[in-house]
């Protein structure tokens, strides 16, 4: 009895151990869709969008003086940031520099539901299918866009349009017009880290097209919590850039 204790005890130590060590993604089959599914969260905030290599953003004349005018309107208040007073979406890219975590859900069969704890946003990416005509899109313009994607290999490659006009690129107030589309490829870089490189286009306010890149932890100890505008949120102190109280 005291060696069958003592075996049990081993195996109970041994189990914990093996808990605790990280569980690597199983290789999925030949021609089945990468698994990307998790709970992410950034390690690094930046309420100012960098282009992808630096520099400043490539506005057109009439981008960088609406860019101007967002941040005049900000500061005396003429212009609200209704993401963060309402609670709305952010739209894309911003959304994206989230500090908050997000999960990436592998369904329902022929979507990518992207689930996000700040103003508990929801993507839904449809599979293999076209966006929706330019007409529809206008009908119904959302904050994030419509959404579709599919796989080239590793690489979900998602494409947005359809956003409607109360959205800012960043939390500064980078600006954007109704005609924005952007194009995310987003892969695993590594087995614990996801990343999501996007790249804007909108001629109107942009000179060329332009790309930026985030970077996400894998953390599925984490489980979203709720999020409601005016009360207290999760800690975030671990995120490097977040501004302290």
């Amino acid at each position: 009895m005291r060696e069958f204790r003592a075996s049990a005890r081993a195996g109970s130590a041994l189990a914990a151990l093996l808990a605790l060590q990280p569980v690597p993604r199983p290789a999925h089959a030949q021609g089945a869709a990468p698994d990307i599914s998790g709970t992410y969260w950034a390690t690094e905030y930046n309420a100012r969008i960098a282009p992808l290599g630096g520099g400043e953003l490539p506005f057109t004349a009439d981008g960088k003086a609406a860019y101007e005018a967002n941040i005049a309107g900000l500061k005396d208040g003429s212009i609200k940031d209704v993401a963060r007073k309402y609670c709305v979406a952010d739209g894309l890219p911003r959304l994206l520099a989230s500090p908050y975590p997000f999960e990436i859900l592998q369904a329902p069969p022929g979507q990518i539901t992207m689930v996000h704890e700040l103003n508990h946003q929801i993507r839904a990416i449809a599979m293999d299918k076209p966006l929706p005509s330019p007409k529809d899109m206008a009908t119904l313009p959302l904050y994030n866009g419509h959404s579709v994607g599919h796989f080239e290999g590793e690489v979900l490659v998602v494409r947005s349009a359809g956003f409607n006009g109360g959205t800012f690129l960043d939390a500064t107030g980078a600006p954007h017009t109704d005609e924005l589309n952007t194009t995310e490829r987003v892969r695993m870089i590594n087995p614990t880290e996801l990343e999501d490189v996007i790249t804007i286009h909108d001629p109107d306010y942009y000179s060329k097209d332009w790309q930026a890149r985030f970077v996400y932890a894998l953390h599925n100890d984490v489980r979203l919590e709720d999020y409601v505008c005016g009360e207290k949120h999760r800690d975030l102190s671990s995120v490097k850039g977040v501004r302290r109280p």
